[in-house]
C-alpha cells in the first residue's frame, strides 16, 4: 500500500455522503460502485440506521446474499459459531463475491472458536481465488486489493508482494466498503507507527460518509483509539470509543472492540468497563476467543511472539508501560491504584520470564 495515495482515494468518496437519516437504506447512495459490487459482504456496505440491523436483513430477499449477510451480522456480533456454519456452504460457490465474503468471514470466525485448520483453508480459499482469476479486470483488481488487504492486515501479516496500488482499486469501490478499506489502510499506518497520517485517513474517511456505514465506521473508530492512545492522548482517544459504541450497541454489534482489544491501551477498562460491566464482560470473552487463535496465525507467520498467557487487564497495562508510560499515569487511566498497576505488570513480567520492564515490548502488539 502506499501511504500517498489514500486522502486521493478518500476525495473520491465526497459525492457518495448521505444525509437521510430516517432510511434503513439510504438509496441516495447507490451508483455505479455500488451496483458493480451487489454481493461483497453486502451488509458490512450497507448505510442501515443503528439498531434497524435485524430489520434491514429480514427484509431482504431470500437467497444468497441474506445468507451472507445473515453471516456477517453474527460475526460482527460476537457469534462466531453461527457465522461459521453459515458460510460453509458459500466456500466453493461460483459467485466469487459471494464466495470471497464467505471465506472472509469463515476464517475469522474459525479464529475465534480455535479451529485453526479451519481459518487457514479459508485465508487459503481467498489466495486460491484471487489466483484463478484471470481476466485482471478494474473490477476483479478491486475486489483482489480490498480482500487481501484486509486478510493480511487485521491478522499483521505481511502484505501480499503483488498487493494492487491503492490508486487502482479504492477509488472503484462502493462507499461502504471503501470506508472499510480505509480502515484497514489506517490500520496498515498505525502498525508503520505513522499515528497521525492514520487518524488524518480515519477523520477524513468519517467526514465524507463513512459515518453513515455502521461497521465500517466502527472500526474507524476503533483505529482512532489506537492511534490517539499510541500519542498518549486518551481524551481523544475517548471520543473515538464513544463513538464506536454508540454504533455499535442497538444492534449488539460487539466483536471489533474484542478484536481490538489490546490494541486500546486499556480504554476498554476505562470506559467500557465501568459503565456497562455486562458487556464489557462479553467483550472480553470475545476477546480471549479470537486472540487466541489470532496468535496461532500471527505468531508462526511473522515469528513475533505476542504474549498468550496474560490476562486481558496484565496485558493491557503491560501494552502501555511498554509504550512508555508510568505506573500513576496507567493507573489514573484505567481507574486502579498504582499498587495494582504494580502487580499486573509485575505478573506480566513473570508470566513472561522477563525482569526489565523494558523487555515487555517484544510480547506486546505493535
Amino acid at each position: 500500500m502506499e501511504d500517498r495515495t489514500v486522502c486521493e482515494a478518500a476525495k473520491e468518496g465526497r459525492c457518495l455522503c448521505a444525509s437521510s437519516k430516517d432510511l434503513v437504506r439510504r438509496e441516495d447512495l447507490t451508483g455505479q460502485a455500488e451496483q458493480a459490487f451487489p454481493n461483497l459482504m453486502p451488509l458490512m456496505n450497507t448505510a442501515f440506521v443503528p439498531g434497524k440491523c435485524l430489520e434491514y436483513i429480514r427484509g431482504m430477499k431470500k437467497g444468497p446474499k441474506k445468507d451472507i449477510a445473515f453471516a456477517e451480522y453474527h460475526y460482527f456480533s460476537g457469534h462466531p459459531r453461527e457465522a461459521a456454519q453459515e458460510t460453509e456452504m458459500y466456500l466453493t460457490c461460483g459467485d466469487p463475491e459471494l464466495r470471497l465474503s464467505a471465506c472472509l468471514i469463515y476464517a475469522y470466525s474459525n479464529l475465534s472458536v480455535g479451529q485453526i485448520q479451519r481459518a487457514r483453508y479459508g485465508l487459503e480459499e481467498i489466495k486460491d481465488t484471487l489466483k484463478a482469476d484471470t481476466e485482471r479486470t478494474p473490477h476483479a483488481r478491486s475486489i483482489e486489493g480490498f480482500i487481501s488487504a484486509a486478510a493480511a492486515v487485521l491478522l499483521h501479516l505481511p502484505l501480499p508482494e503483488e498487493l494492487p496500488d491503492t490508486r487502482e482499486f479504492m477509488p472503484l469501490l462502493p462507499a461502504g466498503l471503501r470506508a472499510f478499506a480505509l480502515y484497514v489502510q489506517a490500520h496498515y499506518l498505525y502498525l508503520q507507527k505513522k499515528y497521525e497520517h492514520s487518524i488524518g485517513i480515519i477523520e477524513a474517511a468519517l467526514t465524507m460518509g463513512g459515518e453513515q456505514y455502521p461497521i465500517p465506521a466502527i472500526y474507524l473508530h476503533l483505529a482512532a483509539v489506537m492511534d490517539h492512545m499510541s500519542l498518549k492522548q486518551p481524551d481523544k482517544a475517548e471520543e473515538h470509543l464513544l463513538a464506536a459504541w454508540e454504533l455499535a450497541r442497538p444492534d449488539d454489534l460487539i466483536e471489533g472492540f474484542g478484536e481490538h482489544h489490546g490494541l486500546l491501551g486499556g480504554m476498554l477498562e476505562a470506559v467500557v468497563k465501568q459503565r456497562w460491566p455486562e458487556d464489557f464482560k462479553r467483550i472480553i470473552a470475545i476477546t480471549y476467543g479470537f486472540s487466541s487463535g489470532w496468535r496461532k496465525i500471527h505468531n508462526p507467520e511473522t515469528g513475533h511472539d505476542v504474549a498468550d498467557n496474560l490476562t486481558t487487564t496484565e496485558f493491557a497495562t503491560a501494552m502501555l508501560a511498554a509504550r512508555g508510560w508510568t505506573n500513576p499515569e496507567i493507573g489514573e487511566h484505567m481507574n486502579i491504584s498504582v499498587n495494582t498497576v504494580k502487580h499486573h505488570i509485575s505478573q506480566a513480567m513473570k508470566k513472561l520470564h522477563i525482569e526489565s520492564r523494558k523487555d515487555l515490548k517484544k510480547y506486546m502488539l505493535k
